[in-house]
């Protein structure tokens, strides 16, 4: 199986301009599925291990990664500490 970047990944999906409308409408649930994503991979973690660590199941990771899921703050904190990080949340 062929390994590539989320970098690579997300540059061939944006060329899809439905795609690229349908993440503009999803605003932040994309945002915090694309950092999700980020950094399990940066952690060399699969959805199961992110899920394993934060109390939670693969499916909902996997609902999460793929906007279709609108996650709890508490869910979000819990994946933060998965991650050995914390949730931060900006308003700008």
């Amino acid at each position: 199986m062929k390994t590539i970047s989320w970098k690579s990944h997300r540059k061939e999906m944006l060329r899809d301009p439905k795609l690229r409308a349908e993440l503009k409408r999803l605003g932040p649930e994309f945002e915090i599925a694309e950092q999700i994503i980020k950094l399990r991979l940066k952690k060399k973690m699969t959805q199961s291990e992110l899920a394993r660590r934060a109390g939670t199941r693969q499916e909902v990771i996997s609902r999460i990664e793929s906007g279709n899921a609108n996650p709890r703050l508490d869910s979000l904190g819990k994946i933060s500490k998965a991650f050995d990080g914390e949730l931060k949340i900006k308003i700008a």
